[in-house]
């Protein structure tokens, strides 16, 4: 049974009322409307003229649709909106239907096709978004491949149970790290997943670098600007490596601080309806290029005192000549340029 919704501009028939798992007859998961307004968002800060997108796991279709109703035409040149699954597929062109966009083979291309042989049939895309339910895994070589050069490859992974420490072993197999589990479990996850997906874009001479990333709600989420070139490949892996026993893992930045700021301005001009909070917050610990951040209540825990109030760490830190900002990571913690000796200086007085 179908129920008609609206999420953005777009309007859509999803299943009723069901439990979300990749069993649905069509995969529509309300939790991610963040995932895809971050999404328009980013590409709408990006501004960039005649791209060519697919999306090969389009479920309900309701990503691609808000692509094509909240850009600027002149942006989209081309997009494939592909899902293997039957009943999918026919969704999709009801739901295309629904808000009067036409499928005409040129500009708007429908298929239903395995995602892997879609991609690696076609000559290539400038934005392509794996977005599965469980790991990305199955799909990353053949969107790898079929990255243009300056393209941008988003990635989700809701296997979050491996990647933040809770099956160590899992973790192994499928992302080639050990992972931790504490309150950096999530920031670690992350940076464990970057590194997979660029070992793979480094097979072809692609150079991922991460210009978004977050954790949120059991899921995480990567967008990668894909530089072509031997020396960038190396760039990349130089900054490989362990952290105390975590890893391998990625050790660079996380954002590029200037696309944050633009998102989070835009989010507010547009008047975008989604946690501006949280995006804030990502906008102030992307000026941060630090790895990780420190738990105060942690902290606070293990000295066996009080906590403060977090602005009065904030402004300590601050009079010092530190940067400090929360995290989208943790509530309890904070990102910052700080040792650990002056942020432990501040608990306790």
């Amino acid at each position: 049974m179908f129920q008609e919704i609206t999420e953005g501009p777009a309007r859509l028939k999803v299943p009723v009322g069901e439990k979300i798992s990749a069993d649905l007859p069509v995969f529509y998961n309300p939790v991610m409307k963040f995932n895809r307004d971050i999404s328009v968002l980013l590409l709408k800060a990006l501004d960039r003229e005649g791209m060519q997108i697919c999306d090969p796991l389009a479920g309900s279709g309701v990503r691609s649709i808000r692509f094509l109703l909240e850009l600027p035409e002149n942006m989209v040149r081309h997009i494939t909106i592909n899902d293997k699954d039957e009943e999918s597929f026919g969704k999709i062109k009801e739901n295309l239907g629904l808000n009067k966009i036409s499928a005409d083979g040129e500009r708007v291309v429908l298929e239903n096709r395995d995602a892997n042989a879609l991609l690696l049939s076609s000559t290539g895309y400038d934005y392509i978004d794996v977005d599965p339910f469980g790991t990305p895994n199955p799909f990353l070589d053949a969107a790898c491949r079929r990255l243009a050069r300056n393209g941008i490859l988003a990635v989700t992974a809701t296997d979050t149970s491996a990647l933040s420490g809770t099956f160590i072993n899992a973790c192994k197999r499928k992302y080639w790290a050990v992972p931790r589990r504490d309150y950096l479990m999530h920031e670690t996850g992350l940076r464990i997943l970057i590194r997979k997906c660029q070992l793979i874009a480094a097979q072809y001479d692609k150079a991922l670098v991460p210009i978004f990333s977050y954790s949120k709600d059991h899921y995480m989420r990567i967008f990668f600007r894909a530089e072509k070139g031997k020396e960038k490949v190396d760039n990349v892996i130089r900054q490989h490596g362990m952290h105390e026993e975590t890893g391998p893992l990625w050790l660079g930045a996380l954002w590029d601080a200037e696309l944050v700021a633009k998102m989070y301005d835009l989010s507010l001009e547009l008047k975008y309806d989604l946690d501006h909070n949280f995006l804030g917050i990502m906008k102030d610990e992307a000026k941060i290029d630090v790895f990780g951040f420190f738990d105060i209540h942690a902290l606070c825990k293990k000295k066996g005192v009080e906590c403060p109030r977090f602005e009065t760490v904030f402004e300590g830190l601050k009079k010092q000549g530190y940067i400090v900002s929360r995290t989208h990571f943790s509530p309890y913690a904070i990102r910052t340029n700080a040792p650990q000796q002056a942020v432990l200086g501040m608990l306790g007085k």
